[in-house]
Formats: C-alpha cells, structure tokens, sequence
C-alpha cells in the first residue's frame, strides 16, 4: 500500500476511471473527483469491485483536491480552466498530473494549440509556482486502460519545470503499466499534446485501434542523474 492520496479530477470519465483502477490495483489510495458526490461515489464503489486491492472513494472535486498529496487532471480541454480555476487554492503545494489535450472538435485530427502554447504550460501559468505541473497520459489510449489485465505498448512523456515532480508522476506511470521518459521542462509538453492529433489521424487512416509513442531505446544511465 502507498502512502500517497492521488484525486482523479475528472475521474468519471474513461481515462480518469481507468487511471484510477490501475492505481488502486497498485495499492494507491485513490480519490475519484466530480463535479457531483454522488456520481463519484457510484464510479468509485463500482471501480473498487474491480480493483481488489488500494482503497477507493468519491468527492466532490474541491474535497477531492484537498484530500490528496497528488491531484490528476482528465477532462476535456474545454474545461481544462473551470476545473482549475475551481481547486486553485487546494492545489497549492501539491502536484498537479494534467492530462489535457488541446482538442478542438471538431477538427481533432488537426493541431490545434492554444495561446500559451501547450496546455500544460496554460495549467502553470493559471497556478502559479505554488503547484508543480506535471504534464502526461496525453499519448495513451484510455480504452486500452480500461482493461487493467492488457499489456499496453505505450511509453508517455512526462514533462514539468520540477524534475522530482517528474520522477513521481513516473512512479505512477509504472503504477498504470506504463513506462515513463522525462521528457524536460513544462514547455516541452507542446510536444506529446500536439503528437495527439498525429496519432488520431493514423488511427484513422491506417484503421489502427490505439496507436501509441515507443521511445526505440534503454536508458544508460538511472532517470534522477539526469537534468
């Protein structure tokens, strides 16, 4: 069992559900967030018969937030800022995993990035420095999450301006079945947001369920004698 609380804003979705049973399956304690209780209470009570193992619970989002060392992000882009604006001040301290993606329906096979120039970089701009956002899961399918007994070939990119918030959003990406890269600083995260769009159009294009980014290497040195 870990000793860390992870919220799942938006844990009522696909990718925020499917998160959230592999992260209670790891042994996390793991909060889901709505913006109603009482959904969140369903979802969690439903994930925990899956899950078996961690401990499982829903709030209300700005309970959730407050009741968590680690809080993640995943709703659409559209309310990427009402979401934020509405915990601000429990996230203070904390970190921040936000897996935003800048799409704009519905043109979602097209880049299409918003002023600041990533969402994650709009997250810490909202903020402030007094929470470290971490930037990932942007790359991930999350109807291959949903089946947490499937091997699922897909590395994630992580980035933020913290390079120890970095490792333990790693940590959790190990937790899901993933392999983590840092991937630099909150500005790079242009990058894995904009590689959405990428793989969404060879999906179609190609008929392919879930293209996914393979790093094509091994590390030669531990992650943490990086920069």
């Amino acid at each position: 069992m870990h000793d860390s609380a992870v919220a799942i804003v938006g844990g009522t979705g696909v990718l925020g559900s499917a998160l959230a049973l592999r992260w209670a399956r790891a042994g996390y304690h793991v909060i889901i967030g709505s913006r109603s209780a009482e959904r969140a209470e369903t979802t969690a009570r439903r994930l925990a018969v899956r899950a078996a193992a961690g401990e499982l619970r829903g709030m209300e989002n700005r309970g959730a937030a407050a009741a968590a060392d680690i809080v993640a992000l995943t709703v659409p882009f559209a309310h990427q800022g009402d979401r934020l604006g509405e915990i601000r001040a429990e996230l203070q301290g904390k970190i921040l995993v936000d897996a935003t993606v800048p799409l704009v329906p519905p043109r979602v096979r097209t880049v299409r990035l918003p002023p600041e120039g990533s969402a994650g970089k709009a997250a810490q701009s909202l903020l402030g420095d007094g929470v470290r956002v971490v930037s990932a899961f942007q790359n991930v399918a999350a109807h291959r999450l949903e089946d947490p007994g499937h091997q699922i070939d897909c590395d994630v990119l992580v980035t933020g301006n913290d390079a120890q918030a970095r490792e333990t959003v790693i940590r959790l990406v190990e937790a899901a079945g993933l392999r983590g890269w840092h991937a630099g600083p909150i500005e790079n995260s242009v990058v894995a947001e904009a590689l959405t769009s990428v793989l969404i159009f060879i999906n179609r294009h190609y008929g392919i369920d879930g293209a996914g980014l393979s790093i094509t290497a091994e590390p030669k040195q531990p992650a943490g004698n990086g920069p």
